[in-house]
């Protein structure tokens, strides 16, 4: 019996360790693709789906610490840094927006960028839900 309990002893700190370990995603839809250093100003780096958040996450952080406004000029991209200004053009009908990066994702399939409200209101997304953006760094 006390072999048995010398050697559960030994184990629990072992198995907490190997639970705390954390180890890189392999998934690049939550790492993100893009590296910012060969975005050119003002040029549109990247088209695709746009969609939008707000009604459940206002008041909640976000992955940068700030408080969620849904009527805030703010999105979520995967990869750009925290801060990251983008013109956010709807290819469909012309209308665009500047927004500032401040959360992660989108991790809806091939989506781009999530927009809160507020932008999605002001390119006409929000009842669809979805549209078909270029987004042009600013800064």
């Amino acid at each position: 019996m006390k072999n048995i309990l010398t050697r559960a002893s030994a184990m629990v700190p072992l198995l907490f360790m190997a639970a705390c370990n954390t180890t890189a995603s392999n998934d690049p839809t939550v790492t993100g693709s893009i590296s910012t250093a060969n975005i050119e100003t003002g040029k549109a780096f990247q088209r695709g789906t746009a969609s939008w958040y707000g009604p459940g996450f206002h008041g909640r952080k976000t992955a940068s610490g700030e408080r969620f406004n849904s009527y805030d000029m703010t999105a979520a991209h995967r990869s750009l840094p925290f801060g990251t200004r983008l013109k956010v053009v709807n290819e469909n009908n012309g209308r665009s927006v500047v927004v500032r990066v401040n959360d992660r994702g989108p991790f809806a399939h091939r989506r781009i960028i999530d927009l809160a409200k507020g932008p999605a209101q002001a390119l006409g997304l929000t009842s669809s839900g979805v549209g078909y953006v270029s987004l042009h760094r600013l800064d």
